[in-house]
């Protein structure tokens, strides 16, 4: 390794421990805010009121460009010049564009959801076709099935029968991936009074059709990128053990012969 890349390297180190040292400053800051605020409302004393340093329009543009500065900035630093400009950009769009992906809601469980759909779809199903309405479909299978999708939808069925919103409580269904449709028929059927058992059983159909043909996509894409520490283990081997005599064969039999 030579002197220019320690000296590129050691440059990223100080930048980090610096970036590391900003942000221990402003969460003691941030303690101490809220320390003195606790003891201010126990002692029953209002706070004076400050104003924040930074508006909200510049503190999140802060944290959405903060990743993407700093992978273009570790480019330069690294490789300096243009080639450094180059690799900074594509690292800065990489991640721009992991954190723009789509996320499911907090403490929800993608997996363990993508489970659940066909399963809930089927039992609804069931339920609707037993003559059950939406909402006490929704609140009987929530309550039987437990897990993500359960516990969503024994919630929006339980706040639809205590008159809440249609459109907030089928809402926060529709925000787990996978479930919008489901949380559609639902909201239709319950203010439509259409019959939705057969949707409900074609959207299940559907739901399984979707979870083995993602299931298959992910077997064939371990299945290349298996193909990589493979090819890295026995090509080396071949190259030392088949081309490598022949290559040094041909070379001894060319230099005695000259």
């Amino acid at each position: 390794m030579g002197g220019y890349v320690v000296h590129r390297l050691g440059m990223v180190l100080c930048l980090a421990a610096a970036g590391l040292w900003a942000l221990s400053v402003v969460a003691a800051r941030i303690r101490a805010r809220a320390a003195r605020r606790r003891v201010a409302a126990l002692l029953g004393a209002a706070p004076g009121a400050r104003r924040p340093v930074l508006g909200p329009r510049v503190r999140s543009a802060g944290v959405r460009w903060a990743g993407p500065a700093g992978a273009l900035v570790a480019g330069w630093v690294l490789l300096g010049g243009v080639p450094g400009v180059a690799v900074g950009l594509a690292a800065a769009l990489a991640v721009r564009r992991w954190q723009a992906r789509p996320r499911p809601p907090a403490g929800v469980d993608e997996k363990e959801a993508e489970r659940q759909l066909p399963f809930a779809a089927d039992l609804l199903a069931a339920c609707l076709a037993a003559g059950a309405g939406p909402v006490e479909a929704a609140e009987v299978v929530g309550e039987s099935l437990g897990g993500p999708v359960g516990e969503r939808l024994a919630s929006a069925g339980a706040e639809l029968r205590l008159g809440g919103e249609p459109g907030a409580g089928w809402g926060r269904l529709a925000e787990i991936p996978g479930a919008r449709p489901l949380a559609e028929c639902l909201e239709r059927a319950a203010r439509t009074g259409a019959p939705a058992a057969e949707p409900m059983s074609r959207l299940a159909s559907g739901l399984r059709e979707d979870r083995a043909r993602r299931a298959g996509a992910r077997a064939q894409r371990a299945a290349v990128l298996v193909t990589a520490p493979v090819g890295l283990c026995f090509l080396p081997a071949f190259l030392s053990i088949g081309v490598a005599p022949v290559v040094i064969g041909m070379a001894s039999g060319l230099l005695s012969g000259t």
